[in-house]
């Protein structure tokens, strides 16, 4: 605990000031304190821009490699795009994709939404291994 913490419970303990007062100096002092020296050796993480999807298979063919990058600008352009849809455009349009497997909402999609999605994105990687294939799914 630091020094100025004890002394504020020491008035309050002395009587000197109300419980209040105490939570009020103390809130203060929390306010003040700079951030810690870990958080400040730590540089902020830069923000994705891609979504890479690489695949990499070895069969009787010969190895094959799929390396997809998709700016995840794109993915928030469409979103957006979403709004200028008639609402009985995306209702057939989430029976199609529906019919084929896809059960996605359109009319809820939102762009706070894929922001939320891009952040959960960052710190997301899949790596699948088989005999066969190699399929990663990463941010960068």
């Amino acid at each position: 605990m630091n020094e100025q913490r004890r002394q504020i419970l020491q008035m309050l303990a002395d009587g000197k000031i109300t419980a209040d007062e105490a939570e009020q100096l103390i809130g203060a002092l929390e306010r003040e304190q700079p951030e810690s020296s870990s958080a400040v050796l730590t540089r902020p993480k830069a923000r994705p821009k891609y979504l890479r999807v690489m695949v990499t298979t070895q069969d009787e063919d010969g190895p094959g490699r799929v390396n997809i990058r998709v700016p995840l600008q794109l993915l928030r352009a469409g979103v957006r795009l979403t709004s200028l849809v008639p609402p009985q455009a995306l209702s057939k349009v989430n029976v199609e994709l529906a019919k084929s497997g896809v059960p996605i909402d359109l009319t809820q999609l939102k762009p706070q939404h894929i922001e939320d999605l891009v952040e959960q994105l960052d710190d997301m990687t899949i790596d699948v291994d088989q005999s066969e294939a190699k399929v990663q799914v990463f941010c960068e």
